[in-house]
């Protein structure tokens, strides 16, 4: 984890900074490429950039496995990247003690999970979800396009369609993850065995006034960009309460104002917002309300608004015998659990379009994630891969 934390982090914060397709996200594909070589693995890099290494039997359907490379900008050490070294060291030790195989293991480290250009590319490739419209569309709120960023890594963008996995030759996926929220540590559960994971919807949201002399022009008269955002925040909780549920999330992360000067009106105002909520009606009841919401506003301020959806990922659902998998080796190694939907998106969710899918969590500490002091124990991690080991065991016998 340490080594892997090298490609990115930036010492003025302790932040790990790998987003999709940059330099360091690409370095990082080429040391895991090299440790699955190392270790025997078959090992590729498909059309979207994951980079994939099989061990076992090589005619038949593999179990799956694995998680993201990328960050967030200034990220932490364990998000999606535990599950890529955790599958690497199971295959380790079902390759030193020897144990036979059914079914082929395969270790995915999908690229571009955080989102840089709405949505998740590698696992959305694997699942045949991507469109070429999407691909030709897709850029990131810097202006950069999906297509640029590939090619100046060397990929065409056109073979991440062919990256799409028969379901025919998977037979399962199963992702460990940290939990990023505080659930576990709260209830002195070692183990969350996923019983599915939030739907997401991003928009990029743009409120139009006019930029004015913030001496010279009255308060009254004027068509603030800023002051839209700040009375569309201020709506968030009532847009919950009376449209979402408590898995309901609305989030403003990122905001950048023009012209951007301390003595002038700010006259544009760009920001993203993010939907969740593990009922897709409930997270387009909250679409609609924010919709509503934004037009007032904007009429109220003398502003033009207007937004693009960047991406809609529906909620979805583990498999059931994933799950009942997950369970049963959990309390066979004597760890305390809990049954849990997970808040945020992950790889998974598409996987379960393919094949019988789940995810196990361990806890966070303080419930913190996508921040450099994210952490989890190493106790926590130890029993993670346990879990996920004896699972893939387990699924061989019972798929």
């Amino acid at each position: 984890m340490y080594e892997l934390a090298k490609f990115g982090y930036r010492e003025s914060d302790k932040g790990i900074y790998r987003q999709g397709f940059t330099e360091a996200d690409w370095q990082a594909r080429h040391w895991i490429t090299d440790h699955f070589q190392r270790c025997g693995l078959h090992t590729h890099m498909d059309g979207a950039g994951n980079v994939c290494g099989r061990y076992g039997p090589q005619d038949k359907p593999a179990i799956l496995i694995g998680s993201h490379l990328d960050s967030v900008p200034a990220g932490g050490i364990f998000d999606g990247t535990l599950g890529v070294i955790a599958g690497l060291e199971c295959v380790r030790i079902i390759q030193e003690q020897d144990i036979p195989l059914q079914y082929p293991i395969e270790i995915i480290a999908t690229s571009e999970e955080e989102g840089r250009f709405g949505g998740m590319l590698g696992a959305q490739a694997l699942s045949g979800s991507l469109t070429l419209d999407w691909l030709e569309n897709a850029k990131d709120p810097t202006g950069e396009t999906l297509k640029q960023a590939m090619a100046a890594r060397g990929l065409d963008y056109h073979e991440a369609l062919h990256a799409k996995r028969n379901p025919e030759d998977v037979k399962a996926f199963i992702e460990l993850h940290i939990e990023q929220g505080p659930v576990l540590e709260a209830s002195k559960k070692t183990i969350g065995v996923v019983e599915g994971i939030s739907g997401v919807f991003k928009w990029l949201i743009k409120f139009l006034g006019k930029a004015d002399h913030a001496g010279t022009a009255p308060m009254d008269l004027r068509s603030d960009a800023f002051m839209g955002l700040a009375d569309f925040a201020h709506e968030i909780k009532r847009i919950i309460d009376e449209n979402g549920t408590d898995k309901s999330r609305l989030t403003i992360g990122r905001v950048d104002l023009k012209p951007g000067y301390a003595h002038t009106v700010p006259g544009e105002a760009d920001f993203t917002l993010v939907g969740r909520d593990m009922s897709e009606q409930v997270m387009r009841d909250l679409a609609d309300s924010c919709r509503k919401a934004l037009s007032a506003i904007a009429r109220r301020h003398r502003l033009m608004f207007e937004y693009e959806q960047m991406s809609w990922l529906e909620p979805k659902s583990c498999s059931q015998h994933v799950m009942d998998v997950i369970e049963q080796t959990t309390q066979e190694l004597g760890y305390s659990y809990q049954l849990m939907p997970s808040g945020a998106g992950h790889d998974a969710q598409f996987f379960t379009d393919i094949t019988p899918t789940g995810m196990i969590f361990i806890p966070s500490v303080g419930g913190v994630s996508h921040a450099p002091d994210e952490w989890s124990h190493w106790v926590d991690v130890e029993k993670g891969c346990n879990v996920l080991l004896n699972s893939l065991l387990r699924l061989q016998t019972t798929l």
